[in-house]
């Protein structure tokens, strides 16, 4: 009953990322920022869940998940997420990292008072090129609008780790671990000048594709850039995430399918 208890309380507490940087950056020249040469775009986001469902498995008991976002920030301990672009004419490089860790302490009910504790981690870090495919205008004010493509390669982990302690001199051995793969990623996005402080993007990203244990992971956005100073921008918008991943471990079956989707907020910064 402890073992089950405690993945299920793994269940409530892996989540995927509440911070995630996804395809926000920029292909689109700022306002104020030159076409000329190298520009360069660093942006650091929030991604706030407001439903978060799925599965996860731990040492081959699994239990389902059902959050919302207070419960995800009650056992929060850090998180942080950055995204840089490098863009030179219709070609770029992205840089995309993301880190969350998630972990709490309780005691299981019953006479042994086993103590227990969660700690799960998880980050990716991208490298990805990219091709600017469309750049032309619309509407009767000529706005500009731009399309791009991207791929590449990038790594992830994620650690679901259950560590008891009972009064006795032994503890049972920990379930759960850390896993890490390398998988392909490719996205495409556009951007929809509005007018000289407002601007559209949607971006859709996928990877996976079975590299590593996970069979998909998915990341869609829309939303808006707002440009109040010429090289900064609040940009906002919906987010949808869902991952897919299993594994084999030496406990036993390793695995969490999970789906997310609620506002995503950030800050951008422009240079040349």
């Amino acid at each position: 009953m402890a073992i089950r208890s405690a993945a299920a309380m793994a269940g409530v507490t892996a989540l995927s990322c509440l911070l995630s940087s996804a395809a926000y950056a920029q292909s689109l020249p700022a306002p104020g920022q030159t076409e000329e040469g190298w520009r360069h775009t660093l942006g650091f986001y929030l991604f706030t869940p407001l439903r978060t469902h799925g599965t996860s498995t731990v040492s081959g008991v699994s239990a389902e998940i059902d959050l919302d976002l207070g419960d995800v920030l009650d056992v929060l301990d850090f998180a942080a997420a950055g995204r840089y672009e490098a863009w030179n004419g219709d070609f770029g490089i992205i840089v995309d990292a993301n880190y969350v860790g998630i972990g709490e302490d309780t005691t299981l009910p019953g006479p042994a008072a086993t103590a227990v504790d969660v700690d799960v981690r998880q980050k990716w870090f991208a490298l990805m090129g990219a091709y600017r495919v469309a750049d032309g205008t619309y509407g009767a004010n000529n706005q500009r609008y731009t399309v791009d493509l991207q791929g590449g390669i990038r790594y992830n982990s994620i650690r679901q780790e259950i560590r008891f302690t009972t009064p006795g001199p032994t503890n049972p051995p920990t379930q759960g671990g850390d896993e890490g793969w390398v998988e392909p990623v490719v996205g495409a996005r556009g951007m929809w000048r509005l007018n000289d402080r407002w601007t559209t993007i949607a971006s859709l990203e996928l990877g996976g594709f079975g590299a590593g244990g996970n069979d998909l992971q998915v990341g869609a956005n829309i939303g808006f850039d707002y440009q109040p100073w010429d090289r900064t921008a609040i940009t906002f918008g919906y987010r949808y995430f869902s991952v897919d991943y299993s594994d084999s471990t030496s406990t036993g079956p390793f695995a969490y399918d999970v789906t997310q989707q609620g506002p995503y907020v950030g800050l951008k910064v422009f240079f040349n």
